[in-house]
This record gives structure tokens, C-alpha cells and sequence, in this order.
């Protein structure tokens, strides 16, 4: 714990890791202190794509907690910035919400539904069979296959939902394509998230619920990883990857005790 103290950066998670649906989970208000505090460097990176900085720093101030705008990322920002970067002033079929088209608009990607050079999916709750067959579509037709990122379920108040990489799976059986997602794991995001916070890998921690995006992105870049028990991943299906955290805590406020 020492030495995950001793870290300059903190790259975390949110959706169970910091609160589920409008909740802030244990532990989190004295974990952020601390932060403030030590005068850590700490990014929100999140596989959410639904919506913008702005909006997910009101959306912990309406919980209580009060973090500026710059300490967010998303994977509808690292999503329109690949894209940009792959094909400036491209056009494109989103699924999605505001978050993810507002990102694309921000950076000259023009929402296309005729002939697209992308088709674009994260989540969304306005996920139909009609979007479904646009989207299969556009791919037939040669739009390139855009994800947000690899997220099968996430965390809601509810339960376990599905998530990007689910609602991208008919596409894909139908089309034989398969998506390219830009979200963590994908060193795009980590790469990004280090930059944003201005230290190297070896000086930063990773914070997430998940092995499958969190743990394994930390791994494979390179930073310090430390798995929540607030999320979906739990004690008893630890045992099912290769490859573990250095740290398993049962929520992040054990890091400021």
C-alpha cells in the first residue's frame, strides 16, 4: 500500500469504482480528499461514453463531490480523436448518446446516415433493431466499424447491463467485420491518460472493478494496478484470468486510511 501511496499519478475508473448510477460508493469522498491533499495528479478515465467532462463533473457535484472538468476523459474523446486522426473531416453513422456526438462534432466529424466513411457504437438506451440494420448496412456498404470499447456489461443500481461491446455483437455476426474498439484496454486511452496527467507509467497507478479493461490496460502499459471489489468483477471470479493486481481492495477510501 506503501508504495501505491507513493505514486504521483492516479488514473481511475468511475462506473464502480466512484459511484453506481447516482450514488458515490464508500469511501470515495475521503479517497478524493486525499488526493487534493497529497497534490496527486488524478485523471477520471472512463469506457463511458455517453457523456462529456462537463457533464460527469456535475454529475459527482450533484453527489457531493466537487472535481474540476479537466480531471475527466472519456472513451467518446479518445474515440473522435482517433478518428480524426485516421480521417480528418470524416462522416459517420453514430449509436449512441449526446456525449459521444458531441465529441465527433467537436472535432469536424459530421453525423452521416446516407453514406457514411464510419459507423460509430457506444452505449446508448435508444438501442433498437431499425439502428441495428442501418448500422450492418453502412458496414456492408464499406463504412469502417468503430467501438467505443470492449465493455460486454457495466455496473447499474439495477444490477449488470450490457454494455458497448454487447450491442456492437449483432453488428458484427451479421456483417463478419469485426469492430475496432478505442477504449481501455487499448494503449490509445493509457497513452492519453498518462500524457493528460504529465507522468510516466512507472509513477502511476491504475484504479478499476474490472480485469477485462482496468487491470489488464494497467498491466500491458505498464502502470501500478489495483482492482475495487465495487464493481463488477468480485473474489470469486478473480481466479478466472491469467494475470492479477498487484493490490485488491474492497473499495478506494482503504487507499487514504
Amino acid at each position: 500500500m506503501e508504495r501505491l501511496r507513493e505514486k504521483q499519478g492516479f488514473i481511475c475508473d468511475m462506473d464502480g469504482v466512484i459511484y453506481h448510477g447516482n450514488h458515490i460508493l464508500p469511501g470515495v469522498k475521503e479517497f478524493v480528499e486525499w488526493l487534493y491533499k497529497e497534490n496527486k495528479k488524478f485523471l477520471f478515465l472512463t469506457n463511458g461514453s455517453g457523456y462529456s467532462p462537463k457533464e460527469l463533473q456535475l454529475r459527482l457535484k450533484r453527489m457531493g463531490l466537487d472535481v474540476d472538468e479537466s480531471h475527466f476523459y472519456t472513451s467518446a474523446l479518445a474515440t473522435a480523436k482517433f478518428v480524426s486522426s485516421q480521417h480528418p473531416m470524416a462522416t459517420a453513422y453514430v449509436i449512441g448518446e449526446p456525449g459521444l456526438f458531441n465529441a465527433l462534432h467537436d472535432v469536424g466529424i459530421t453525423i452521416n446516415n446516407v453514406d457514411p466513411d464510419y459507423v460509430i457504437v457506444g452505449e446508448t438506451n435508444n438501442y433498437n433493431y431499425d439502428s441495428i440494420c442501418k448500422a450492418v448496412h453502412h458496414v456492408f456498404n464499406g463504412a469502417k466499424l468503430i467501438g467505443t470499447n470492449t465493455d460486454l456489461t457495466a455496473p447499474t443500481e439495477a444490477g449488470i447491463v450490457p454494455a458497448c461491446r454487447a450491442l456492437l455483437a449483432p453488428i458484427e455476426q451479421a456483417t463478419g467485420v469485426s469492430a475496432y474498439y478505442v477504449g481501455k484496454p487499448n494503449p490509445l486511452m493509457m497513452r492519453t491518460g498518462l500524457q493528460m496527467l504529465g507522468v510516466h507509467s512507472q509513477d502511476a497507478a491504475i484504479i478499476g472493478d474490472r480485469m477485462d479493461t482496468d487491470i489488464i490496460a494497467g498491466i500491458e502499459s505498464g502502470l501500478d494496478t489495483v482492482l475495487v471489489l465495487t464493481g463488477v468483477t468480485t473474489k470469486e471470479n478473480l481466479h478466472k484470468y491469467p494475470y492479477r493486481p498487484r493490490l485488491v481492495l474492497e473499495n478506494v477510501g482503504e487507499i487514504s486510511c
